[in-house]
């Protein structure tokens, strides 16, 4: 890579002149010093961008300035930073960067997660809305929802009737990925959308060169960067075609997938209630941003929050004592939605495997689409934007004791997740927060709520409460980077 950089000199020196003249250098926030040309891409830590950045921020404040090669950077670290951009710049960062990997996967930004803000934008967010993730719609789901969790715990039970060690982090991506699937198409995609959503995942958190080198593209292809990416999408494009066929096809196709995801989408395209003349393209950036937001990030969550409970055993029988008793009051095989309201620490517990472990630590990154002014500096449009929500969550003038799980800190405040409160954004906020929030925590909250109240956990023989480890595996979606294997017992009632 250095070599070819060095060979590639001449074009940096023209491109750097350019640049040179157009950046503002004086009223940039604080932040690293980076060398010509290539910035601070030499510093950057790509495996773990989110610790690397908050350690970056205790220097340098909670709004930093940053050059990646050519590209302008600014971090957002602390929630009063948040709000004063949600205040009175929504609207000026509302913006989505062009990269190379988010363009190829949304079909040149037709979907809603990562489309430039637009017109066509604002009708297709109005349309998740309204139609596809509406509180009619998200009921709709439940049933969905129950029979994948009934199947999750009858697999979960077979281990324990054999004593055998159950593999979580396995349980809990199948779980999500039948789930998410049969909502968003009607039925189970099996292992090939694994293999698909965990390039998927390595491709969206990979260095391509022209994301910050416009006139290196070429490097990409020299490594193979590009040939992976073009791989990727033709495997989903290929799924996306097979699935759109067996919904137009009236004669053949299962009850199943009427009312689903995909359905509603072909008869909002046939009818025309769109503004937007939505196109086959459309439909598959929408199943994109479904499938990457849906499964692995809240089977991400599930391990993390079933990790911190076995790492603290006195909150961990707190909050199933609070779930036992609901269930034996209702005197019910499984807990429904409809019981989560009367589980305040189980929500608790939620929230706070949230703000330490959110899924998605630096958010969907943003642009900048006007100039503004955050804390007496000049942001200039066009600025690349990651609000940090690991940060946020740790973040010592927000929260007492940061780094100590601590459900109680939410019983005692009106905090919530849902993107309306800066303090904690695992979903993001204002106009670009994600439109699946309800139902993506109704899968967590049932999920949850029913592996707590059926089993009692333990760590395999031989491994203490000090083995178990809280390491991350590289790329966009926070997942445990080794497989959160324990021993289920069945609870008798």
């Amino acid at each position: 890579m250095l070599t070819l950089l060095l060979l590639s000199l001449p074009i940096f020196l023209i491109f750097f002149y350019l640049q040179k003249h157009k950046t503002n250098h004086h009223h940039n926030p604080p932040g690293p010093h980076g060398l010509p040309f290539i910035g601070n891409l030499h510093q950057f830590d790509g495996r773990n961008p989110h610790t690397y950045l908050y350690n970056l921020s205790k220097k340098y404040g909670p709004l930093m300035f940053m050059k990646l090669g050519f590209r302008k950077v600014m971090v957002v670290s602390s929630s009063n930073t948040v709000q004063e951009i949600m205040k009175s710049h929504d609207l000026g960062f509302s913006g989505r960067p062009v990269l190379v990997s988010l363009q190829k996967l949304s079909y040149n930004g037709m979907d809603v997660a990562f489309s430039s803000y637009s017109d066509t934008w604002k009708e297709m967010k109005r349309v998740s809305n309204l139609h596809l993730f509406s509180v009619k719609q998200a009921r709709s789901f439940r049933p969905v929802f129950r029979e994948e969790v009934s199947r999750m715990i009858r697999k979960i039970a077979a281990d324990a009737s054999l004593s055998r060690v159950t593999d979580l982090s396995e349980y809990m991506r199948s779980f999500t990925s039948n789930a998410v699937c049969r909502v968003a198409f009607g039925r189970s995609c099996g292992d090939e959308l694994t293999g698909l959503l965990r390039e998927t995942q390595s491709l969206l958190a990979g260095f391509f060169v022209e994301d910050y080198f416009p006139l290196l593209g070429w490097i990409d292809k020299f490594f193979g960067m590009g040939k992976r990416l073009e791989k990727n999408f033709r495997e989903f494009d290929s799924l996306y075609e097979e699935l759109i066929q067996e919904h137009l096809d009236y004669s053949n196709r299962p009850k199943s997938m009427e009312g689903d995801i995909l359905d509603l989408l072909l008869g909002i395209r046939k009818d025309g209630s769109s503004s937007v003349d939505i196109t086959f393209d459309h439909i598959k950036a929408l199943l994109m941003n479904i499938l990457t937001a849906g499964t692995d990030t809240t089977s991400a969550l599930l391990v993390w929050a079933m990790t911190a409970l076995i790492k603290n055993p006195l909150i961990m029988k707190k909050v199933q004592t609070e779930v036992r008793q609901l269930a034996t009051i209702d005197n019910k095989d499984l807990l429904d939605e409809d019981d989560i309201s009367n589980l305040p620490y189980l929500r608790a517990v939620i929230k706070e495997t949230f703000r330490l472990y959110p899924p998605a630590p630096l958010l969907s990154p943003r642009e900048t689409i006007q100039k503004c002014r955050i804390n007496g500096y000049e942001i200039e449009p066009g600025t690349l934007v990651y609000l940090n929500a690991w940060a946020i969550g740790r973040d010592p003038q927000t929260w007492e004791n940061p780094n100590e799980f601590l459900p109680e800190r939410f019983l005692k405040c009106d905090i919530d997740l849902k993107g309306k409160d800066p303090e904690l954004i695992p979903f993001g906020i204002g106009r670009r927060r994600c439109p699946g929030i309800s139902i993506g925590v109704a899968k967590i909250e049932i999920a949850l709520a029913n592996l707590l109240r059926s089993f009692d956990w333990e760590l395999p023989v031989g491994m203490k409460e000090e083995d178990i480890d809280f390491d991350v595996l590289p790329g966009m979606t926070m997942h445990k980077k080794n497989a959160l294997c324990v021993v289920a017992k069945l609870h008798m009632y």
